[in-house]
């Protein structure tokens, strides 16, 4: 929906299944238009598209784009931004590292992602601002093994930038496509961000142009993890010169790693997604680890004054409850941040994408966890003049419950 200082606000369907066009317009049907009911009743509603690759071909067929939009057009909807970083299966399967596969060395990557920008191009409302996000250009541990995909990520990176600029200038449109740093991936920290721009610069002729088109998606939950305040992570980008593509409103776990947090963080080790561990004493990182079973597997012993931040996105309506905490301060950081600049980012998504493999007493009815989201954040935005108060009305009531634990 569209809210104060023209910012745009979805949730990310990436939540739903969903790995061909049919299976992903099924989800919208099911599970979309009746959280759209709720949450924007009597106005226009947008939609955070994820398409991995085999959808987005499909959905490029001339035909089926056409349905598409006479549906949108039906239910008043509009798709202003697309996740592209899932290349492949989300759900349902062992994605782990492979969801960075086919990184930024490749011609897969590149082509994939020009697919997803010319089909923005068709279905985005006239004239608006379109955004995909994409992979941290690689994962560390591939570029370890190979270090010769680091050359290849810029130049893909430049050839898909000039493709993204040309199709910007052809249509009128401000397109721009953010590189999202995650955890233990080639960039993760804000500071490792602006210095792989300033790699790609140095690298590449001509990359101070592309800037405009290619930035920086920021995920709160992944710079949370890494201990950074959300405030000093933003500037630090922005004044580097690297623009704002679209903000991630998520959070993460955080707990002490004592006995008891241990014991009740066995219950969100899982085999589809990797949960890096970020350890951190003082507000500094200690140490990383891969994924949850690893952290887990070297800590026998509590290390006092230490944190553990695990990458786990987490429902924002709501407190999880002892052991644990939340990152929300992040979050909530980042939108005192976005109050005091105005126009810095336009593009807002709610992306909690872990409801299938939540703890099953954390979850609530999939409609119900996106109204309650969208309740808690248009509440937030609110606050801070960036929506009106209004805007959360229709779904106010559905934090009757959101307030305390998630636990029920």
């Amino acid at each position: 929906m569209k809210l104060n200082d023209g910012i745009h606000l979805a949730y990310c369907t990436n939540v739903h299944r969903g790995e061909n066009w049919a299976e992903t317009f099924a989800a919208l049907e099911r599970h979309t238009l009746p959280v759209r009911r709720r949450v924007a009743p009597g106005r226009s509603y947008a939609i955070g598209l994820r398409l991995g690759r085999r959808a987005a071909a499909e959905l490029s067929e001339p035909a089926v784009r056409l349905a598409f939009q006479r549906w949108l057009e039906k239910h008043d909807c509009y798709v202003f931004t697309i996740n592209g970083f899932p290349y492949g299966s989300f759900h349902g399967t062992r994605v782990k590292e492979q969801v960075y596969a086919p990184d930024w060395s490749t011609p897969e990557r590149v082509e994939y992602t020009a697919q997803l920008f010319a089909l923005l191009a068709e279905i985005a409302p006239v004239g608006a601002a379109a955004s995909v996000s994409t992979v941290p250009a690689s994962f560390k541990g591939f570029v370890a093994a190979e270090p010769a995909r680091r050359q290849a990520i810029f130049k893909n990176l430049t050839d898909c930038g000039r493709r993204i600029a040309a199709l910007a200038e052809k249509t009128g449109r401000d397109l721009h496509l953010g590189l999202e740093p995650e955890p233990l991936c080639l960039f993760e920290t804000s500071e490792e961000t602006v210095d792989f721009f300033n790699e790609w610069r140095a690298s590449e002729g001509g990359v101070e142009s592309l800037l405009p088109y290619v930035g920086v998606n920021y995920d709160c939950c992944h710079l949370a993890v890494e201990f950074e305040e959300a405030a000093a992570a933003l500037d630090r980008m922005t004044s580097a010169g690297l623009r704002l593509s679209k903000l991630h409103l998520s959070s993460a776990l955080r707990v002490r790693p004592d006995a008891a947090g241990r014991a009740a963080l066995a219950a969100f080790v899982e085999p589809t997604y990797l949960h890096q561990v970020v350890v951190g004493a003082a507000g500094k990182v200690q140490r990383r680890y891969v994924d949850l079973p690893e952290a887990l597997a070297d800590c026998a012993a509590v290390v006092s004054g230490e944190e553990w931040r695990v990458h786990f996105h987490i429902p924002l309506h709501a407190a999880p409850g002892a052991p644990f905490g939340d990152t929300r301060d992040h979050l909530t950081g980042a939108l005192d941040w976005l109050q005091a600049h105005p126009g810095a980012c336009r593009h807002v998504e709610m992306e909690t994408y872990t409801w299938e493999v939540l703890p099953a007493a954390w979850r609530l009815p999939i409609e119900d966890q996106l109204v309650r989201e969208y309740a808690w954040t248009l509440g937030e935005l609110a606050r801070r003049g960036l929506a009106a108060a209004a805007d959360g009305a229709a779904c106010a009531a559905e934090m009757a419950v959101g307030q305390g634990e998630v636990r029920t």
